[in-house]
């Protein structure tokens, strides 16, 4: 891959395109099917490489960007909790290095010169859990889900030895959080079970908890061995201590097992002294660990530094380094995504590393599989990989590995170089490699029906219309339904009339359905004929276009009529409805120009119009309303501020009330410059619009 220090600004949109969606897959694959498709590793150093091109071009961050996306959607099956304080992720550190930035960071925020001591404690890799307590009663659990929506699983929760059902002593609201895990002895006695049974057995310890938390019948997870570590807390009546320290300590007096290894330290060279410690402990705790997190300490530190979008800035995990293994390569498969991408996979002789076994990889691209950047610079000293190849694989938490190296003194005499298709294996178009676009892409459009098949499980996917009964399997059979088929998204809503009018047999007569699947499913469609302006945006999978963005276009349009004649009125590259467009803070050039070819894509507009006929799109609630001076006014940062980091400023603004713009336009109220505004204040000056300087802001600020 092309090194970030090498790329130019196309490179660098093309990266993070293909990184946001990738990591999207895992997030979903981890999160919400307990089934990952990624090593631990191997997403770390996806996120930390969009991080990297992030840092180099700010202006390019995506508004689905990675950075900003916390787990994934809550599956069916269990009952949707509200999280009232988020349940987040964290930024992950790699090196000693990352651990000195993290506290020069928190130094440049805070303006702080005095010295800040942390907490250091085990990352245990299990599933995170939420218990609410009202007047020292188990009320409800709840898992993370996506940060701010999660699963009820109170009754599974209340089947774990290590949970309390009763606090005494406790806030009167506490809400406790911490990781669901299951020891080695535990998990190895409980694969015994499964085999005994005939039953399936489980990858790892991580699937096992979770797989066992997540029953529906909550006498099998009662039959399971589950433990739960204490480490944090979200809702609280009143504070439960000054100190993370005192804090954690409190959790362990009211009964709750909290990891001994948690440590206070003084600086990063004693965080990373302990974090060395329990590095060499790790084989022998007897559960599964991925890296130390470290905490500032004072909790009113960790106020005025709170949160990015999704991780709080006073945290970091400290991840451990990855496992390597060498396996025979069996197979590189060619898969088609819904965007078109020509995605390729190693199959894998299967291959025990770190205790599980795996036998997919990623291969990323073409360019990857020869040996070779974009730019035609060698990677793994310009070794290609080939079908029967002795490669090396590496990672460091569940199943998916990285291919890190390819052995020649073991290369078949008989190996050819792999060809990557330049036809779409689907559906036979040409595979197009765009300038500055590390994928091939088919150019079929929804002729292909690889492409039109994901874009259809993509609009019934939970995050999106979340259909249930209509999945991933359903949708390919529809797809392929001679009497009823489901082509686009519009078919979807006409099925229950498709059905009830056909001569031929009926879909409860069918395999696979009967009366009652089939009513559940009319029913499903039915409900959501009434949809969230954010989830329908997001539905339509157009290119670039993830949730973050989709909810950043619907607040700021506020209806479906207002947003679709926006688009229908751009132009790439002028006019008012494309200045307003990427004036959005977080919405591209890149985004934008996705957006609005879709809509003057003539196939691809008429879907969408003759989706929208069956639906009740939901305009966006309004904020409640804020009294301050800047409240429902766009504002506008440019240049340095010397006072509060940009960061600091931007949140300050939104919770006044304001919404913040990336770039100036006619619709901008104000303009706060600091030394070194360029062409922003410029602009700003030639349209009349209120320029004022840091301190002005921060009065203004402070009327709020």
């Amino acid at each position: 891959m092309i090194p970030v220090e090498r790329m130019t600004e196309a490179e660098a949109r093309a990266e993070l395109a293909r990184l946001a969606a990738e990591i999207a897959r895992a997030n979903t694959a981890y999160h919400q099917l307990d089934a990952p498709e990624l090593s631990d590793a191997d997403y770390d150093a996806l996120r930390q490489r969009n991080a990297a091109i992030e840092a180099r071009f700010p202006d390019l961050k995506r508004a689905d960007s990675p950075s900003d996306r916390v787990g994934a959607a809550v599956a069916d099956g269990f009952g949707k909790v509200r999280h009232d304080v988020r349940m987040l992720s964290l930024e992950n550190a790699f090196a000693a290095a990352d651990v000195a930035d993290f506290e020069d960071r928190i130094r440049k925020y805070l303006g702080h010169d005095s010295a800040l001591s942390y907490t250091a404690e085990p990352k245990i890799d299990g599933l995170s859990l939420s218990l609410r307590y009202e007047d020292g009663v188990l009320v409800q659990a709840a898992t993370r889900g996506d940060g701010e929506t999660g699963e009820n699983v109170t009754e599974n929760a209340r089947t774990i030895a290590d949970i309390p059902q009763l606090l005494t002593g406790a806030p009167a609201l506490l809400e406790v959080r911490g990781e669901v895990y299951m020891s080695h002895g535990d998990f190895a006695a409980l694969n015994a079970r499964q085999v005994a049974a005939g039953d399936k057995t489980f990858a790892n310890p991580r699937n096992a908890a979770a797989g066992s938390l997540r029953q529906l019948d909550a006498t099998v997870t009662a039959s399971r061995p589950l433990r739960f570590f204490a480490y944090a807390w979200g809702a609280l009546s009143e504070p439960l201590a000054d100190t993370q320290a005192e804090a954690i300590a409190r959790l362990g007096a009211l009964g709750f097992q909290v990891n001994p290894l948690t440590r206070l330290c003084h600086g990063p060279d004693e965080l990373l002294e302990h974090y060395r410690r329990i590095e060499a402990q790790r084989a022998t705790l007897g559960y599964d660990i991925d890296g130390v997190v470290y905490k500032v300490n004072d909790l009113a530190l960790q106020r005025r530094l709170g949160f990015r979008s999704a991780t709080p800035r006073w945290a970091i995990a400290h991840k451990f380094p990855a496992e390597l293994a060498w396996t025979r390569l069996e197979a590189i498969d060619i898969q088609v995504g819904r965007t078109g991408a020509l995605s390729p996979v190693a199959r894998l002789t299967p291959v025990t590393v770190g205790g599980v076994v795996v036998s997919n990889a990623t291969l990323h691209n073409e360019d990857y599989i020869a040996g070779r950047d974009s730019k035609g610079e060698p990677i793994r000293g310009g070794r290609d990989i080939r079908v029967g190849d002795w490669v090396q694989v590496y990672r460091a938490g569940d199943v998916i590995p990285k291919i890190n190296d390819v052995d020649l003194d073991r290369r078949p005499a008989d190996s050819i170089p792999f060809a990557f298709p330049i036809l779409c294996p689907e559906c036979g178009s040409e595979a197009v490699r765009e300038e500055g676009d590390a994928v091939r892409r088919c150019s079929g459009g929804l002729i292909c029906p690889a492409q039109a098949v994901e874009r259809l499980k993509h609009f019934v996917s939970r995050n999106a219309f979340d259909i249930e009964g209509l999945g991933a399997k359903q949708v390919e059979a529809f797809f392929n339904d001679p009497d009823l088929p489901i082509k686009a998204p519009a078919d979807i809503f006409t099925l229950e009339q498709r059905d009830g009018e056909s001569p031929l047999k009926k879909l409860k007569n069918r395999d696979g359905w009967g009366e009652t699947s089939v009513r559940k499913l009319f029913a499903a469609i039915e409900a959501r004929r009434t949809i969230p302006l954010n989830r329908l945006i997001f539905a339509l999978g157009i290119r670039h276009v993830g949730e973050s963005s989709a909810a950043l276009l619907a607040t700021h349009y506020g209806n479906w009529a207002a947003f679709e004649a926006a688009m229908t009125a751009a132009r790439i590259g002028e006019g008012a409805e494309w200045a307003e467009l990427t004036a959005i803070d977080g919405v591209g050039a890149v985004l934008a120009g996705s957006l609005v070819t879709a809509f003057h894509q003539g196939a691809e507009r008429a879907a969408i119009d003759d989706l929208v006929t069956h639906l009740t799109v939901q305009d966006v609630q309004a904020r409640a309303p804020v009294d301050s001076a800047i409240a429902g006014k766009t504002v506008v940062f440019t240049g340095t501020l010397e006072k509060m980091s940009r960061a600091e400023a931007k949140a300050r603004a939104e919770a006044l009330g304001a919404k913040v713009a990336g770039s100036v336009s006619a619709k901008t109220d104000l303009v706060i410059a600091g030394p070194g505004a360029g062409s922003k204040a410029k602009q700003a000056e030639t349209l009349g619009i209120r320029i004022i300087d840091e301190d002005a802001w921060l009065a203004l600020a402070s009327q709020g």
